[in-house]
This record gives structure tokens, C-alpha cells and sequence, in this order.
């Protein structure tokens, strides 16, 4: 069966996501440790040693994310990582737009790309268009 544009779509946003992900913050996390803890955690009140414990759940969150069988597993677990990141920065009142929201826009992404490909979620939560 051939797959529409709007599921190769889904499949892109999906893939970007899981490479954002993979690149600007797991791979930090075990390869620069230092750096991340002394850059990203510490301004968060967060100590060092939770570093390696993040990571480790962001990157299962990740994978299950990227199995087709798991994904809404993922994408629910990344979801509530994804809040935590966003209280930990309204907390210490870091910007707005540019920081606290930045886990938004990335869920935005994630569940876009999950919607776009997954027939089943697009059947839950239908785009509803305005009656002519």
C-alpha cells in the first residue's frame, strides 16, 4: 500500500524530531556531560548527578517514540518530560518565548509528525473544518 503525503510528511517531522532530539540533547547529555550540567542544569537548580538519568529517559522516550508499535507510548512518556522541562524553566523565570516554550513547540512537532503518519490518532482527534 502506498503511503499518502500527508503520512511521508508525518514521517519527516517524526524523523526530524527523533534527530533534534538524538543530536542537541541526548548526545550532550553523555558526551559533554560536564558542560550541559555546568550550562543547563545548574541555572535550573538541578544537580549534576541527574544528568546521566535524564538522558537515559530521554533516549527511551526517543526509541519507543521511533517504533511504529510503541510510538504513542513515546510520544505520551516525551509529553510529560517535555512538561518537566517547561516547569523547571518557568520556575527559575528563564524567557518566555525562547526557553519555557520551547517544549511546546517541541511536542507541537512530535505529536504533528505522530498525527500525520498514525491513521488511528488522526481518527481520535479529527481536523474538524469550518462548515461552509
Amino acid at each position: 500500500m502506498k503511503a499518502s503525503p500527508s503520512v511521508w510528511t508525518g514521517r519527516v517531522l517524526s524523523g526530524l524530531f527523533v534527530l533534534f532530539m538524538l543530536a542537541a540533547s541526548i548526545a550532550p547529555k553523555f558526551l559533554m556531560a560536564d558542560m550541559v550540567a555546568e550550562q543547563n542544569m545548574t541555572p535550573l537548580g538541578w544537580p549534576a548527578k541527574y544528568l546521566m538519568l535524564i538522558g537515559l529517559i530521554e533516549l527511551a522516550c526517543v526509541i519507543l517514540y521511533g517504533i511504529p508499535r510503541t510510538s504513542l507510548l513515546g510520544a505520551v512518556l516525551m509529553t510529560g518530560l517535555l512538561g518537566g522541562a517547561i516547569a523547571a524553566n518557568l520556575r527559575v523565570e528563564n524567557p518566555l518565548f525562547s526557553h519555557t516554550l520551547f517544549g511546546v513547540y517541541l511536542g507541537l512537532f512530535m505529536w504533528g509528525g505522530l498525527w500525520l503518519r498514525d491513521a488511528s490518532l488522526r481518527a481520535i482527534f479529527p481536523f474538524r473544518r469550518a462548515a461552509a
